[in-house]
């Protein structure tokens, strides 16, 4: 019931970005700039609010188990990306979208504000982890997912995986298991800051909803098909799977949450920046992240 309550709180803070943008108050310079509020000071804030303060409940041992865990789920959300194009029926267009459509959720926007929530401070640290795999994959095999038979060898760019995600991950995990004492000032700013992720990243993904014609977006069959397999197949199995060898309760949670979430809205930024499907990749973040409102609590209900 919690976590149904929390997807409505998000939900409501959706509808105010997309009714802002369809008056004329936000558009989307101002989604681009709250979205780098939230990219670049309220996540990172969110991820170290997770760590100072914290009562050393989660163990360096497990964290690392955590570590195993997202690379292992990564890897079988890359294998299961090879096939979507065939089971959906992609053309040459689609394929790279739908294989980046599968592998990559919404961790950022709606995974951490979301674990935060229900689940507090110990289920975000776990969280934090999944960060880095992530972003190794979005910058490398990602854009290879995109580009198909156009990707050419780039030269590996550190300075796009080591991003202010994954210094800010680092940061929480050292200050979480070094006990280094963070004075009052910084906690209550951290905390105030943290405060800002769930509300500005849900009015951003309102606002990016309002270009999109949501009446032929629920018209799309293979789409819908689609989002059923990626919101509610994908998660149940994953985290009946996940419970066979993870005993801890908030762990499993939080594993259930980063495969429930929606297709992460990089998946658009890519398609745009390699002239690819954007049309098709800005459906797929749209419609999954809608239904996920729904889907993330049927899927906790289901296998919790």
């Amino acid at each position: 019931m919690l976590l149904l309550q929390q997807m409505i709180v998000l939900f409501l803070y959706m509808l105010l970005g997309y009714y802002g943008s369809r008056k004329g108050a936000l558009d989307a310079k101002a989604g681009k700039m709250l979205s780098w509020i939230v990219i670049n000071i309220a996540n990172p804030a969110l991820l170290l609010n997770s760590a100072v303060g914290g009562e050393g409940k989660v163990s360096g041992k497990e964290l690392a188990n955590t570590a195993v865990i997202a690379v292992l789920m990564f890897a079988a959300l890359l294998i299961l990306a090879r096939f979507a194009p065939v089971v959906f029926r992609a053309s040459e267009d689609e394929k790279g979208i739908y294989k980046l459509m599968t592998t990559f959720n919404n961790i950022g926007f709606m995974g951490f504000p979301v674990i935060a929530a229900v689940y507090g401070k110990e289920a975000l640290l776990y969280a934090a982890i999944f960060t880095l795999p992530f972003n190794v994959l979005i910058y490398t095999y990602g854009i290879a997912m995109v580009r198909g038979k156009d990707a050419k060898e780039e030269r590996f760019q550190w300075k796009k995986i080591c991003n202010i995600g994954v210094i800010s991950c680092l940061m929480a995990v050292v200050l979480y298991l070094s006990s280094i004492p963070v004075p009052s000032f910084a906690k209550t700013a951290i905390v105030g800051l943290s405060g800002l992720t769930g509300p500005l990243s849900m009015m951003v993904i309102g606002i990016s909803l309002s270009s999109i014609s949501l009446k032929r977006l629920f018209l799309d069959k293979r789409l819908l098909s689609y989002a059923a397999v990626k919101l509610l197949v994908i998660p149940i199995i994953g985290t009946l799977i996940i419970r066979q060898f993870i005993s801890n309760e908030i762990l499993t949670a939080v594993c259930m949450i980063m495969l429930a979430t929606p297709v992460a809205s990089m998946a658009v930024m890519l398609a745009g920046q390699y002239d690819r499907n954007v049309e098709l990749a800005s459906k797929g973040v749209a419609i999954t992240t809608i239904l996920s409102v729904v889907t993330i609590p049927a899927v906790s209900w289901f296998v919790l």
